[in-house]
């Protein structure tokens, strides 16, 4: 018999696997089409033991979306996080953002590109889960675009809602560029975008950088 620490460890892994296998997916034919039968077809679990962890087919997009924001976090927030806060931090989440989507974390490229276009005309719990994982990411790159302002790194006119609009549209022109044209210079494209847009709020010549708050 398996001993209670066992079991769950084993259910953990099961749950990974499903989910995993969810996001691998879902990067590449989307949030909807995901079904018991695919993942079981996948992941050698069978159906009933998917149902086991996700009772209904939002649960497990829920799931799948949850291991997607994680992934996200892992590539771009996480590696960053040594960094000064401010403009060296933004810098370097622009450049990890940059590698994620070069290096193909997700099989079918930017996976909250593809799901956003996917559900942005929809309704519900999967959408609004969607539109949340997205406010949360603008909200962390507004909170570091405020403090490189504070610290005199950025100029005190940069409108935080425009620069995260226009870094956003460069990394989803990237992301075009790379999954439907294959374009061997797209990446170097878009960090000669990300270095004049970052120039474009540099602060004026002779500006004084505020001290760090103590």
């Amino acid at each position: 018999m398996m001993s209670p620490r066992r079991s769950v460890h084993h259910a953990q892994q099961t749950r990974h696997a499903i989910v995993a296998a969810g996001v691998a997916l879902a990067s590449v034919e989307g949030l909807a089409p995901l079904s018991l039968g695919r993942l079981a077809a996948v992941t050698g679990v069978s159906k009933s033991g998917i149902v086991g962890h996700f009772p209904s087919k939002e649960a497990l997009q829920l799931g799948v979306l949850a291991e997607a924001v994680r992934i996200f976090r892992r590539e771009i927030t996480v590696p960053a996080e040594h960094c000064q806060p401010g403009l060296a931090r933004l810098q370097a989440v622009a450049e990890n953002w940059l590698s994620y989507l070069d290096r193909g974390v997700f099989p079918g490229g930017c996976f909250f590109t593809n799901v956003t276009a996917e559900f942005d005309g929809r309704e519900g719990p999967v959408r609004d889960a969607i539109a949340g994982a997205n406010e949360e990411w603008r909200g962390y790159l507004a909170a570091e675009i405020a403090v490189a302002v504070d610290r005199g790194e950025l100029d005190p006119a940069t409108a935080a809602d425009q620069l995260i609009f226009e870094l956003m549209g460069l990394m989803l022109s990237l992301n075009h560029f790379l999954q439907l044209d294959h374009d061997p210079r797209a990446v170097d494209r878009a960090r000669l975008g990300l270095s004049r847009l970052l120039q474009s709020c540099a602060p004026a010549p002779g500006a004084t950088a505020n001290s760090p708050p103590g």
